[in-house]
């Protein structure tokens, strides 16, 4: 029962704690710059916004930051172990096999993308494991928290900043039609939007043009709703169809 307490309490011995705080501060700090590289994604519009980033982010540092301290694993246990086994080969299979799970929950239906959110929180639940295992208990609790909270309140922090939501747009016109773009641009401008560069692409078929881009709003409360919208294209006489959806993650 001795051996079975020390043991334990390795785990918590105070050279343990003061390596765990580390971590802790190395996370937050991977979480604050992630999220100003997110939030320049968010704001224009993209679907990688600043909850992936922030999430991403995180579980990077918090699988680097535990391999620099190899002599605190598995509760003071760690050198003998990583000399005969080598974990740094067993986090990296991890990693490439929940990669593999991520990549799986993302869905892309045309120019919209969901899932990337869901995909970074499975890579930061596999980083808690990976530091569950290797005994930095209080990081990885810290993690779970400050991750489980910004996902749901990551949104809130979103809406509360300035950004441009953006509109997946597809276009169909009628056989024939010489669809104009100063005209659909004129269209989008009236309505607080206006074309995302690098998004455009033209297709046609049986003489039948179509039109696909993003189209992200000059504001945040200047974009018009999609109702208003699909009244404006409706009422050009060249389209013949189209479709619009919010794109986001």
């Amino acid at each position: 029962m001795d051996e079975i307490i020390k043991a334990v309490s390795g785990f918590w011995a105070a050279s343990e704690i003061a390596a765990n705080f580390v971590i802790c501060l190395n996370i937050l700090g991977a979480l604050v710059l992630g999220l100003l590289v997110g939030y320049e994604r968010s704001y224009r519009g993209r679907a990688a916004g600043m909850r992936t980033y922030g999430l991403v982010c995180m579980a990077s540092c918090a699988l680097t930051v535990i391999t620099g301290y190899p002599e605190y694993w598995y509760g003071a246990h760690g050198p003998s172990l990583v000399n005969a086994i080598d974990p740094g080969r067993v986090i990296q299979g991890v990693c490439t096999g929940i990669g593999f799970l991520g990549a799986g929950v993302i869905m892309r239906d045309g120019l919209n993308i969901s899932g990337l959110t869901t995909a970074a929180s499975i890579w930061v639940v596999a980083a808690i494991g990976v530091m569950i295992g290797v005994g930095f208990y209080a990081a990885a609790i810290v993690l779970t928290l400050v991750s489980a909270a910004f996902m749901m309140w990551g949104s809130k922090l979103e809406a509360m900043l300035p950004a441009r939501h953006a509109v997946a747009v597809s276009l169909h016109f009628k056989a024939n039609a010489a669809p104009s773009e100063h005209v659909i641009n004129k269209i989008l401008n009236e309505q607080g939007y206006e074309v995302a560069k690098g998004s455009f692409a033209v297709a046609e078929s049986k003489d039948q043009p179509e039109w696909r881009f993003v189209a992200v709003s000059v504001g945040r409360n200047k974009g018009a709703s999609l109702v208003s919208l699909s009244r404006a294209f409706g009422s050009n006489e060249d389209i013949y169809s189209f479709a619009l959806s919010h794109a986001r993650n």
